[in-house]
Order: C-alpha cells, then sequence, then structure tokens
C-alpha cells in the first residue's frame, strides 16, 4: 500500500511524495511472459526458467517444486497453483538461494604448496586507526580472522622496562599492546571462519632474552597448534590441506638481525630502495621521538635455538638490488616488498618476479607514507603472483573491497589457488604471463542492473536529501589486468526509493581468473560528490549466471540487511 513522505522546503513548505511498490522492469515483464501461461508460473514454468535463463542444468523438477513451496511459506498469500509477476520478483530478491556466487565452499585443490595461493593478508593487524598515533589493540585482530584473514602481522618490541614484549608500530605515537594478549586472541579466533591454517608474520625488533621469553610465550599459548618445520633447509613449502588449525610463525631467522645496517631497518619504512615519500617517513618518525634500537650484540652461536625453532618460513631480504632478492636458491623462503618497490620493480624484473613467486612467497606491503591507513591497489602483486598482498583493514576504500571479493571465492576460506598460468612456464625460452600483455579476450560479461531495494528501511528518509526522495544510480567496474579495467554506470533515478534502471553492459575478459566485479550504489548530489548507499565486490570466477538478488555492504565490509540489487550476469565464451 502507497503512502507518503513529506519534505520540508524553504522553510514553510513542504513537498509530498508518494511512496509506492516498484514497477517491475519491462525486460523482467517480457521475459515473466516467455515462462508463464495467463501470467501465472507453474512449477514447470519454474523448471524451464532455472535451466534456461539461471543456467542451471542439474536443477530437477524436485528442486524447483522446493523453491515453489519455500516460496509459499515466506509469502502466506501465494496461490497454489503458480507465481504472479511481482511474487516471481519478492522470490528473486528475496532467496537465500539466489545469490551471486556459487555456492561450492572450499572447492580448490588444497594440497598444492603454499606458493601456490593467495592469503588474505593483513597490514599491522593490531592498530585501531592511522599508523602514527592510534592504539593498539586485539580488537582488529579479531576482527580480522572472523572476516577470514588467514596472515596476521605483529610487531614486536621491547617494553618501556626493557623486561616484557609489545606490539606497536615502532617509531610512532602508536599505543602499544602486550604480546601475549595478542597470542590469546589470535589462538581463540583463529579458526572462528577457516579451518585451513593461521600465519604470524613478526617483525622482530628484541634482544636475545626478550626472543627467548617470545620463544615461551608462544609455545605455552598454542601447543599443538603450532607447526614446527624440522627441516634446516626447506625445498618446498608445506599445503594448507596438510596445515589445517595449525598456527605458522614466519620471520626473519636470528642471524638476520646480527648484521648491524639489516637491524637497524624497520621494514614499513626501508631506506635501501626507497621513494623520496618513504624517506620523508623516516625523517618524521625521527622529530616524532623514535628512540627504539635493536640492539643485538650476541655471536650467532648464542641465540636461544627455541625461538629458531619457532619460525617455520624464513624471510629476509639479500643485500644489493631486485636481482640478488629474485635468486631462486634450493631453499624456499619468503621475501617483502614495499607497494612501491613493488611497481618499480616489475617495470624491468616482471617475469622474474613470477619465477621467484612459482616456488617462494612474496609479502607486499603498505608504503611508509600511507599514514591514515590508506591502501594501494592489490593487483599488481596478485597479477605477478604476490601471495602475501598486504592491506591495512582500518580503511574503507576500494581496494580493501577489492580484496574482500578476491577472498569471497573458494569458500572464504582465507585461501584462494593462483591460475594455473601463473604457475607454469610457457615454453623453452622461459617465458611466464606477462599482465601488461595478456593473451586475447577469453569471456564476454553481460550485467543487466534492474532494479534495487532497502534504502528506506535501512536509512532515515532525509540521510540522502533533506529535500526529496533520493536519485540513486549503480556502478559496475571490473577491477583485473590493465587490458581488464573497464567501468559503466546506470542513469541515475530521480526522486525514488524504489528505482528501475533496467539496463545492460558488456565487459571483455582477457583473465577472468583475476577478475573481480565491483558493484556501487550512489546517490545523485547536486555538489558533485556522490552520496554512498552501498557496494560489494564478486569474484568473477564464481560468479553465477542467471537473474540473482546482490545484497550491499557498508563501508566497512557490514552487510546491509534490507538494501540489495535485482541483476543478471550472463558469461559467454570469446
Amino acid at each position: 500500500m502507497a503512502y507518503k513522505q513529506h519534505f520540508k522546503f524553504c522553510f514553510c513548505f513542504k513537498r509530498m511524495f508518494k511512496l509506492r511498490e516498484a514497477e517491475p522492469p519491462e525486460s523482467m515483464k517480457i521475459l515473466f511472459q516467455q515462462y508463464s501461461e495467463n501470467d501465472i508460473m507453474t512449477v514447470d514454468h519454474l523448471h524451464r526458467f532455472l535451466i534456461e535463463v539461471q543456467g542451471e542444468q542439474n536443477a530437477s523438477k524436485d528442486s524447483a517444486q522446493a523453491i515453489f513451496n519455500s516460496t509459499h511459506k515466506l509469502l502466506k498469500f501465494l496461490p497454489r497453483k503458480g507465481l504472479t509477476l511481482d511474487i516471481f520478483i519478492r522470490y528473486l530478491l528475496s532467496d537465500d538461494q539466489n545469490g551471486p556466487l556459487r555456492p561450492l565452499g572450499v572447492h580448490h585443490d588444497m594440497s598444492a604448496p603454499l606458493a601456490h595461493y593467495f592469503l588474505y593478508t593483513s597490514h599491522n593487524s593490531y592498530l585501531t586507526g592511522n599508523q602514527v598515533s592510534s592504539d593498539s589493540s586485539t580488537g582488529p585482530i579479531v576482527d580480522a580472522l572472523k572476516r577470514g584473514v588467514r596472515v596476521i602481522e605483529l610487531d614486536l618490541w621491547p617494553n618501556s622496562k626493557k623486561n616484557d614484549v609489545e606490539v606497536r608500530h615502532g617509531g610512532t605515537l602508536t599505543r602499544p599492546v602486550d604480546l601475549i594478549k595478542c597470542l590469546h586472541a589470535i589462538k581463540e579466533n583463529a579458526f572462528s571462519a577457516s579451518e585451513y591454517p593461521v600465519v604470524i608474520t613478526f617483525e622482530d625488533h628484541l634482544k636475545q632474552t626478550l626472543q627467548d621469553k617470545v620463544a615461551k610465550m608462544v609455545t605455552k599459548t598454542f601447543g599443538e597448534m603450532l607447526y614446527r618445520n624440522d627441516a634446516e633447509n626447506l625445498e618446498v613449502f608445506p599445503s594448507p590441506g596438510s596445515l589445517k588449525r595449525k598456527i605458522v610463525i614466519s620471520t626473519k631467522p636470528p642471524k638476520e638481525y646480527l648484521d648491524d645496517e639489516s637491524s637497524m631497518e624497520i621494514e614499513d619504512s626501508q631506506k635501501q630502495g626507497s621513494s623520496d615519500e618513504e624517506q620523508t617517513q623516516n625523517t618524521y618518525k625521527k622529530k616524532l621521538g623514535a628512540t627504539d634500537k635493536v640492539l643485538l650484540d650476541e655471536d650467532e652461536d648464542q641465540i636461544f635455538p627455541e625461538y629458531r625453532s619457532l619460525i617455520a618460513i624464513h624471510a629476509g631480504k639479500p643485500k644489493g638490488g631486485i636481482d640478488d632478492c629474485l635468486i631462486d636458491t634450493n631453499t624456499v623462503r619468503r621475501l617483502s616488498l614495499s607497494e612501491q618497490e613493488l611497481e618499480n620493480a616489475v617495470k624491468t624484473h616482471g617475469a622474474a618476479i613470477i619465477r621467484f613467486t612459482q616456488r617462494n612467497l612474496l609479502r607486499v606491503y603498505p608504503k611508509g607514507m600511507r599514514l591514515d591507513s590508506s591502501n594501494y591497489d592489490p593487483m599488481l602483486g596478485w597479477t605477478h603472483g604476490a601471495q602475501m598482498v598486504a592491506l591495512n583493514m582500518q580503511g574503507h576504500a576500494k581496494f580493501l573491497w577489492i580484496m574482500k571479493g578476491m577472498f569471497r571465492a573458494n569458500g572464504g576460506c582465507g585461501y584462494v589457488k593462483k591460475p594455473d598460468f601463473l604457475l607454469r612456464v610457457g615454453d623453452p625460452n622461459n617465458r611466464v604471463f606477462n599482465p601488461s600483455a595478456p593473451p586475447p579476450v577469453q569471456k564476454f560479461l553481460r550485467v543487466t542492473v534492474y532494479m534495487g531495494e532497502g534504502w528506506s528501511r535501512e536509512f532515515r528518509h532525509t540521510h540522502f536529501d533533506r529535500f526529496s526522495p533520493p536519485d540513486f544510480f549503480v556502478k559496475v567496474a571490473i577491477a583485473g589486468v590493465p587490458a581488464d579495467e573497464d567501468r559503466k554506470k546506470t542513469r541515475a533515478i530521480e526522486d525514488e526509493w524504489l528505482p528501475v534502471w533496467d539496463q545492460s553492459f558488456e565487459f571483455s575478459l582477457r583473465v577472468p581468473e583475476l577478475a573481480v566485479l565491483r558493484i556501487e550504489a550512489l546517490e545523485y548530489d547536486t555538489t558533485g560528490v556522490p552520496d554512498f548507499g552501498g557496494q560489494t565486490c564478486l569474484p568473477i570466477s564464481e560468479l553465477r549466471n542467471g537473474i540473482r538478488v546482490v545484497p550491499l555492504n557498508d563501508k566497512k565490509g557490514n552487510q546491509y540487511k534490507h538494501v540489495r540489487l535485482l541483476m543478471r550476469f550472463e558469461m559467454r565464451s570469446a
């Protein structure tokens, strides 16, 4: 039943707008006529619709009957003889089984070495806000693990009395949290979202005695959960399948800290190969009064063996240039590069980076000047095989949305197997995949944006505009290799809480395996800066064909209760 909303206009006048049920899109009316008779869709009609439109080739008449029955329970007034157009649209918008992604669960091969997977990775996982003055806390760690993040980073520093270990962003004004609290938070939440291994990367700035204390803490806290690698020189990483419900520690071997130059580095602001911006950040940290230094003068033989035995994945950056860093030896390891170092390296060493990541792990982290915890585009790392593309989880912009979209694949377990073309050498000339020169178009994706609903139930009626209902439009974009990047947008529908766009767009995809579909609902604003109305990102590799309901999220990635779009996805080969 329609009702009215009043908006104040010029203080003493009111504008009145009638809220109504959305008129079904014209193309939906036509489609319904094709799969109904006398304006009624029977079970037989629905069965044919599931096969021919939704692309569910294995759908049986029993599955159609089950949908029919569940819709009848949801809408008690449904005539038993069939679905009307309005009820059919309500079914499409409300059916829990009609989401945009295939409900496959964990379906990638999980028996390959860790180097064959992208890992859901966070940067400075303990920070609650900016990189300079925010609190350190277990809260962000717990939140990350509950969202499926599998790599947690902890910066280890001595406390003020030098008798205990705390976690903080060294050289800044960030307030610390005790290491033991972080370890307990990880233990209690590590496998709440996924049973696959959690990797803890330590940035270690400790003396020998405190390293021993860390070893005791870690061993006591995790017990049998802790994975230990007895091999002195590991030639192949274990698989995520073999490490279920295990905690894996990754840091530099103690001998790395005996090098004076190496020991004085803070990974997030390395001077070697850093940009002018990062050197500025180093100066900024000194102005803040950074006094923490790594004071390790013991001989390597004196390093406690308990600490060394914790390290299952050895990390480190050899002295020298990028050529030295990418040397592939018999022993596998983890290398870390800043986003800027990666950008520079791929210009001349793109193929070498991909070869390196076929056996070794590459972690990419934000440059030091991202004081506000903003992020970089993760696609550059992924397209070059980097497994641990670390983003700040405190931000809420599109790059973090893309990250969350990528890791919705493979059942949301936090591990996505890399495409085969990143794992193989192409020919006798030792050539590998080149993201800058991808193959010809492989797929075409047609996206139709039919309609949206839910904003009137989620927001105040003056949230978007004080004087009238909102003017919504939708952006649809592809994130992927440079040749696949594309974006489209619908027209804005004026003064409407239940907008109907009924617009289609087509995208050509050269590397669909790495592509993410980004969807954002916005409200047109005369200031030129649209108001946010919801977003989601979907891995194209797991997108379902057909007409699907697409729930939208807020900026933090939390799903709205009511805001959703009705869309259609049609994928075909080139």
